[in-house]
């Protein structure tokens, strides 16, 4: 028997960073100068955004303190009512809602897989955060109908994409007979 395979060369450092590189849809290494710089300038203002969204919840996370502060030095003081309370919800969940954007951010750098399944659940987070502040005697009847039925197809969305994961997660996990 004679070996009539070649040799295989190892790949070159541009390869071995092409194979790894995280997003190919703005690869650093694109054949066009023009394009490679402006994936470049892209990636950069992604990660400025994540710096800024750091801000926007540090900054959240004041207003969250001011409110609550602000609503309990008001007489009756140190008692909130029911506005109050909700009130403070729909700033706390602001504040979740950025973080979860962050995280959407990060993964989006760290990964090369967009997370969906985050993304939807950030959306859900948004309009819970919606239902919980709203002033139902201030819209209409087909308002609050749009806002049930992006809430229904948000969630509906959830489930699928949780049931789909625990399914795929589920049969990689079945052992072979």
């Amino acid at each position: 028997m004679s070996d009539n395979k070649e040799p295989v060369t190892p790949p070159n450092s541009a390869e071995k960073h092409r194979h790894h590189e995280l997003h190919q849809e703005l690869p650093v290494d694109f054949p066009d100068a023009y394009f490679r710089g402006l994936h470049r300038i892209i990636r950069f203002a992604i990660r400025v955004l994540a710096l800024l969204m750091v801000f926007v919840i540090l900054w959240g996370v004041v207003d969250v303190v001011y409110i609550i502060y602000e609503r309990l030095i008001t007489a009756p003081v140190l008692l909130l009512n029911i506005n109050d309370i909700f009130y403070t919800f729909g700033a706390f969940m602001a504040v979740l809602i950025a973080v979860e954007i962050f995280i959407n951010i990060r993964l989006y750098l760290g990964t090369n897989v967009f997370p969906v399944q985050l993304v939807v659940a950030t959306a859900l987070m948004a309009i819970a955060r919606k239902v919980i502040v709203l002033d139902f005697d201030a819209f209409t009847p087909m308002y609050l109908l749009g806002i049930a039925a992006t809430t229904l197809a948000l969630g509906i969305t959830y489930w699928l994409l949780n049931d789909r994961t625990r399914n795929v997660s589920d049969d990689n996990s079945v052992a072979p007979r």
